[in-house]
C-alpha cells in the first residue's frame, strides 16, 4: 500500500505505508492510540469452511414455518421476521402424510393432512388435569399442541374439494372414498346417508375434485 506525494507541478514521488486503514482524505495506524505494543485493529474471527452439501431450498412436507407478529394497534408487523434463533417451527407427524391445506378458526388452526386432520391450539396450551380432564390455559407460544380429531380420514392430495361455511368445513377422502364434514361435533362421513358405494367407486377415479359451498342452497357442491 502506497501514497504519491505532489513535489512540484511536475514531479511526484511515492511513499510506502503498511499496517493502517486509508480514507479519502488520510492513513490511520491500525493499533489502538497509535502507541507501541498495543493491540491491533482487527476484521475479527471469518468463517471461511463450506458446507457438504451444496445449499438448496427444501419443502417441509409435515411442518409449519410461522414469521413475527402483526399488531396493527401498536404498529409492530413482523411478518416479514424468521429467526431460526427462536421457536417457528411446528413439525407433525411423517406418518399423517403431507399437509395439504390449513384452515384457521377462531381458537385453533385445522391441519388437513393426507392421512388425518389435526387441531393444533394458537397460543392456548392444554394442561391435563390427574382425572384426564383438559383445560385450556393462555401462553406466548404460538402453535402448541397438535391434537388429531377422531377417525382415520384425511384430506388425501386433493385440497381443491376443500370449502368451508361458518364453523362448518367440507372435504374429500379419494383414498377412502369419502366425503367428510368438520364441524363442532367432530368429523363426519356424510357420504355414508346412501351413497357410500357411489362415492367409493367413482372419487378413487377422479383427478382433480372442486367442491364449493352454496350460501343461498345451502348445499355442499363437487365436480368431479
Amino acid at each position: 500500500t502506497g501514497v504519491k506525494i505532489k513535489l512540484s507541478p511536475n514531479e511526484t514521488t511515492g511513499l510506502p505505508y503498511y499496517n493502517c486503514f486509508s480514507f479519502g482524505n488520510g492513513v490511520e495506524s491500525n493499533r489502538i492510540r497509535d502507541d507501541f505494543n498495543e493491540s491491533f485493529i482487527r476484521h475479527g474471527v471469518k468463517a471461511s469452511t463450506v458446507l457438504e452439501q451444496p445449499y438448496e431450498e427444501a419443502r417441509r412436507k409435515y411442518g409449519l414455518i410461522y414469521s413475527g407478529l402483526y399488531n396493527s394497534t401498536s404498529g409492530m408487523n413482523n411478518l416479514n421476521q424468521f429467526i431460526q434463533a427462536e421457536k417457528i417451527t411446528k413439525d407433525v407427524m411423517p406418518s399423517y402424510g403431507s399437509i395439504q391445506k390449513l384452515y384457521a378458526r377462531d381458537k385453533d388452526l385445522v391441519t388437513l393432512c393426507e392421512d388425518k386432520i389435526l387441531q393444533i391450539f394458537v397460543d392456548k396450551d392444554i394442561l391435563y388435569n390427574a382425572d384426564g380432564n383438559q383445560n385450556l390455559l393462555s401462553t406466548n407460544r404460538v402453535l402448541v399442541e397438535a391434537r388429531p380429531f377422531s377417525g382415520e380420514f384425511g384430506i388425501s392430495t386433493n385440497p381443491e374439494s376443500f370449502a368451508s361455511e361458518s364453523y362448518r368445513a367440507y372435504f374429500t377422502d379419494k383414498q377412502r372414498g369419502a366425503v367428510m364434514r368438520l364441524s363442532m361435533d367432530g368429523l363426519t362421513a356424510i357420504s355414508d346417508a346412501g351413497m357410500k358405494d357411489w362415492f367409493r367407486d367413482n372419487l378413487v377415479n377422479c383427478g382433480i375434485i372442486y367442491g364449493s359451498y352454496d350460501l343461498y342452497k345451502k348445499d355442499y357442491n363437487l365436480s368431479l
